[in-house]
């Protein structure tokens, strides 16, 4: 199966609301409230997707109880540590006559050490099954930065691929401690590595900084598709991956779509350029839909062709 980690989940609330404002009032058109959280829209994706896959993290008080209801209703299969906190509440404002989009996260509930423990031999215990893990999001209080680094250390030993999709000192932790793979998109890409993209040279600088500091291999998502290092010694290639960006509903968990495009692909052991291609084209029809981590299998088969992959035209110097 594919195991997905949510370690900050949350109810995301999505509202449209035109012609959006700052200190006036509004009232929105459309919403749609779901279970949230990277690793949960990744496992609802993949649900859709039709790939086996269980979700896990933690929940707390009445809005963790929803989290867990409603992937009940949606099918998505769960096992999650009850924490004393209360689960987090986000809202995302999507402007559709401008197309822009206001995000406000909560920070999330404070876990206890011994939580933190709990977790983790849950995770121990879920590994026995997985053959690959989705390590994605924010870490909440008191998880401490190097929780995702134990944990790709303990998963790489047992055998199990980790796809690690962090920022900040968390994903650096985790990155160092030897990520299968790393997915940041271009701003947390440009943080990791100290340095702006501003053309290929760049872009392939700092894929090879994220495999030096540890990374298996790696990929930088953006706008329009992604490049990625992938393959290994002799074999390694710097790929572009790139299709034309459909006129959006809602960018909300793209990213996360693209995540589990590529793992799905990736579960069924197909060539890397295949897994990235599939991985853009689920990122950019979730673009259609409104709500994280929603796709519609037979619209990606169809983006699948308008998907390029090519080499990554690095100047020979570089």
């Amino acid at each position: 199966m594919i195991l997905t980690v949510t370690l900050n989940a949350a109810i995301d609330r999505t509202v449209a609301v035109p012609n959006f404002r700052l200190g006036h009032r509004h009232r929105a058109v459309e919403s749609r409230t779901v279970p949230g959280g990277k690793g949960i829209n990744v496992a609802r994706a993949l649900s859709l997707l039709g790939r086996p896959a269980i979700a896990t993290g933690f929940a707390g008080g009445p809005t963790g109880r929803r989290v867990l209801e409603q992937l009940r209703e949606e099918s998505v299969l769960t096992d999650f540590i009850t924490i004393a906190g209360e689960t987090r509440i986000n809202l995302a404002v999507i402007d559709p006559t401008s197309g822009e989009q206001t995000e406000i996260n909560e920070r999330g509930p404070a876990v206890s050490p011994e939580e933190v423990e709990t977790f983790v031999k849950r995770v121990e215990y879920l590994a026995t099954g997985a053959k690959i893990c989705v390590l994605a999001g924010t870490l909440p209080p008191g998880a401490g930065d190097d929780l995702y680094a134990r944990l790709v250390k303990d998963l790489c030993a047992r055998g199990v691929t980790v796809v690690l999709d962090a920022e900040g000192e968390a994903m650096l932790a985790g990155l160092r401690a030897g990520a299968s793979v790393v997915t940041p998109n271009e701003r947390e890409a440009e943080e990791l590595v100290g340095q702006e993209f501003a053309d290929g040279s760049d872009l392939a600088h700092g894929l090879s900084e994220l495999t030096r500091l540890g990374a298996g291999e790696a990929v930088i998502t953006r706008p329009d598709g992604c490049v990625a290092a992938v393959g290994a010694g002799g074999e390694r290639r710097l790929l572009e991956v790139r299709t034309e960006p459909l006129d959006p509903v809602s960018t909300v968990g793209s990213g996360d779509a693209f995540l589990a495009g590529y793992v799905a692909a990736r579960y069924e052991d197909r060539p890397a350029a295949e897994c990235l291609a599939y991985g853009v084209a689920c990122g950019a029809e979730s673009t259609q839909h409104f709500g994280a981590g929603t796709v519609d299998r037979n619209q990606v088969e169809r983006l699948l062709g308008e998907v390029a992959v090519h080499d990554l035209e690095v100047p020979a110097e570089v």
